[in-house]
């Protein structure tokens, strides 16, 4: 084995893997059996930390950076110069193996360009994870991107041996995909996806009858949106997102601020890098959506049709619609006290939970751990004052924003401290 040509090659595809997010997987059960390597557990995977602090992580590369596409967005577009690599099914499987040995790894997140065809290269990805199951007897996490295009016998194969598929939508519209990567369809997206629904929906339906049925994709799928590229707004993004969740029962989407690789008059500017904090509203809404019963157009609608960069979109909302505050903390119903800004759905249950038993007052809030800050200009309870008084949205929004930007210079002050 030529050590030095592997490095090399490693160097490349794992750099060129990089610019994919949606690898931070979790939700597996594939259990270590007959003295296997490895042990994919529902506690994540992915450059990620667990409830109990441990950080584990994947190896994550492409299996090759040569593709068949000119995608504007993408580095491995066939017209970008870059250097170019491909991994052989062996060597990617004893690269799994030697780092998962050496304690580097738990698992495996396998993407690719796309040489040949669709099927030609899922064929080769599927291949891997066969061999690492069948030959290597490895049991550890396995997360394989699902090509554009490839036939429903390879999705379906790849489902037996992955933890998770996915597809990435990359560009949230149809007519952004035409525009920057005219020679793909968006059917060529969603018909993977559909494969694996219902593949999933068959697996869980014969598994109530018959208890061995072979596992199919146990941590479900996800996609990935790049955000930015095509100038979509945060509406156009997060009901493209709302639509996936219900259509495609997807895991996870994920949000990539778009990343400058090329010099395009489709793309934006060089320098123009997406904002860090762009994704994080996105990430915050996506949670809204899933976790605290919201509607995307109570969100996000033609009035709205980006999201607020000062501050988080919950707190967005409920300045918006200050009739439906204040609340009592005491009586409130479940759906509202999620609502509330500053209060999460761990808080809400504990504070069902606390009232059952006794009412409560500011000291048992902060004592849950609520965000008073926040939280006390939407509610009331035991006698206090309302803090909201005759305040106006705008002059909470101030208010919020001044506290915190207090609250962290003191933190920041204290740190300094520290190192002085």
């Amino acid at each position: 084995m030529d050590f030095e040509r592997i490095r090399e090659k490693l160097n490349i595809l794992a750099d060129a893997a990089k610019y994919d997010v949606s690898c931070a997987s979790s939700g597996s059960d594939r259990a270590n059996k007959n003295n296997g390597l490895g042990n994919a557990s529902r506690m994540g995977i992915c450059h990620s930390y667990t409830e109990d602090g441990r950080c584990i992580s994947l190896l994550k590369i492409l299996l090759t950076n040569h593709c068949i596409y000119d995608c504007a967005y993408c580095v491995t577009r066939r017209s970008n110069d870059v250097k170019r690599a491909a991994f052989k099914i062996q060597e990617v499987v004893d690269l799994t193996i030697n780092f998962y040995r050496r304690n580097y790894i738990e698992g495996l997140f396998l993407s690719s360009g796309i040489f040949k065809n669709a099927d030609y290269t899922m064929e080769r990805l599927v291949s891997v994870a066969k061999k690492l199951r069948e030959e290597e007897n490895f049991n550890g996490y396995i997360h394989l991107k699902s090509i554009p295009g490839a036939s429903d016998e390879l999705m379906y194969e790849a489902g037996l041996y992955a933890d998770r598929l996915s597809v990435n939508i990359e560009v949230p519209t149809i007519s952004g995909l035409k525009l920057l990567a005219p020679d793909k369809k968006h059917e060529d997206f969603t018909k993977p996806m559909q494969k694996v629904k219902n593949e999933i929906i068959r697996y869980r339906s014969e598994r109530k009858i018959i208890k061995n049925t072979p596992k199919y994709a146990p941590a479900g799928q996800s996609t990935q949106m790049i955000v930015g590229a095509s100038g979509e707004t945060d509406k156009d993004i997060m009901y493209s997102a709302t639509y996936y969740y219900k259509v495609y029962l997807m895991r996870r989407v994920y949000y990539s601020g778009y990343v400058p690789v090329a010099d395009d008059a489709r793309l934006p500017a060089i320098g123009s890098q997406v904002p860090m904090l762009r994704e994080n509203r996105l990430y915050q809404t996506d949670w809204l959506l899933r976790f605290y019963g919201f509607a995307v157009n109570e969100i996000l609608n033609k009035e709205h049709p980006n999201l607020d960069m000062d501050v988080d979109p919950k707190l967005s909302w409920a300045l918006r619609n200050l009739h439906l505050f204040p609340v009592d903390i005491n009586y409130v119903e479940k759906a509202l006290l999620a609502r509330v800004p500053g209060i999460g759905m761990k808080s809400v249950n504990k504070i069902l939970h606390a009232r059952k038993f006794r009412k409560l007052n500011w000291e048992h809030l902060k004592k849950i751990g609520i965000a008073i800050n926040r939280a006390k200009y939407f509610m009331v309870c035991d006698s206090r004052d309302w803090e909201r008084r005759d305040l106006d949205a705008d002059k909470i929004k101030g208010m919020i924003l001044q506290s915190s930007m207090g609250k962290f210079r003191k933190q920041y002050s204290t740190q300094l401290a520290l190192f002085n």
